[in-house]
Parts: structure tokens; C-alpha cells; sequence
């Protein structure tokens, strides 16, 4: 695994991406991130205390381990048959939502179990949740970080150094 800090440049855009997809969240203006590259196109960026997960240069998702960040994005809550497809990567369908939050297409959504209310992972919108609220059955979230993923099991690893 590779750590380092990335350029001005690229700091600026990061920020700006986030700004532009973390609505809700205060986004400290800092002058370094630091990177810890988990394999190609794959890493965690730390920007002060918030932890993200940087997937393809495209986007930031929240880590999963911030449930302050988190809270601030909308989330749909799965049953609890849903839970161990959705800790193996599977996209999250929709007979196993038994609640929704308002969102967007290509909103980040967090993905909670309905027992005791633990994030399980995040994601992106497949459709507005009004449309998906109405489907009998088909995908919902992308899901692209889970409980269990090489981001959640490098960060135990990487913990003391952010």
C-alpha cells in the first residue's frame, strides 16, 4: 500500500468534489490530503478528521466507520435477510428496503440495518427514491463500500496514522 500526500492540484479538485457532493457536510479547507492507495483507482483520503473512501477519481463516498458524516446523507434501511449479500458487495435490491429517505439518481445513500440501525454500507442511487420506492423488485444502490470491504478492513490497519 502506498501513502502520500497529493498535490495542490489535485487537493483543489478533491475539495471541489466534495463541496459539490457532500451537500450537508462541512468540508474543512486544508492545504494536504493524505492518501493511503489501496490498489488502482482505490483509495482512503484523509482530509483532517473526515475519512473518505476514493474510488476511480470520480467520487468520494463517507467511510463507513463515521457515523456523524454519515448521518448527514439520506439512507434507506434494509431487513435483516439483506444484511450478510449486502457485507459480500451485492447491490442492494429493493424487497429488502423497508425504508426510505428522499433522494436523487447518483446520490451517495447510506445503507442501514433496520434492528439496530448500524450502517452496513454506501452507495450510489440506481434512480430517485420516489421511483424506487414504487418497485415491486430490481436494484437500488450501487453498493461500492460495506462493512468488510479492503477500505474497512485497511482502515483498522491505518487507524493511528490519520
Amino acid at each position: 500500500m502506498k501513502t502520500y500526500v497529493i498535490s495542490k492540484k489535485e487537493t483543489e479538485r478533491v475539495l471541489g468534489l466534495l463541496n459539490k457532493t457532500w451537500t450537508n457536510v462541512l468540508i474543512p479547507k486544508v492545504k494536504n490530503i493524505k492518501v493511503f492507495e489501496i490498489e488502482n483507482s482505490k483509495s482512503i483520503v484523509a482530509i483532517d478528521s473526515l475519512v473518505g473512501v476514493f474510488i476511480k477519481n470520480e467520487f468520494v463516498l463517507p467511510f463507513l466507520g463515521n457515523s456523524d458524516v454519515l448521518d448527514k446523507f439520506p439512507s434507506i434501511t434494509v431487513d435483516s435477510g439483506s444484511i450478510k449479500f449486502i457485507c459480500n458487495g451485492a447491490k442492494i435490491l429493493r424487497p429488502g428496503i423497508v425504508k426510505f429517505d428522499r433522494f436523487a439518481k447518483n446520490d451517495i445513500v447510506a445503507v442501514k440495518d433496520e434492528r439496530f440501525a448500524k450502517y452496513l454500507s454506501v452507495g450510489l442511487a440506481l434512480d430517485d427514491s420516489n421511483i424506487a420506492e414504487k418497485l415491486q423488485k430490481g436494484y437500488v444502490v450501487d453498493n461500492l463500500h460495506f462493512v468488510g470491504d479492503k477500505f474497512w478492513n485497511t482502515y483498522k490497519e491505518i487507524s493511528f496514522r490519520i
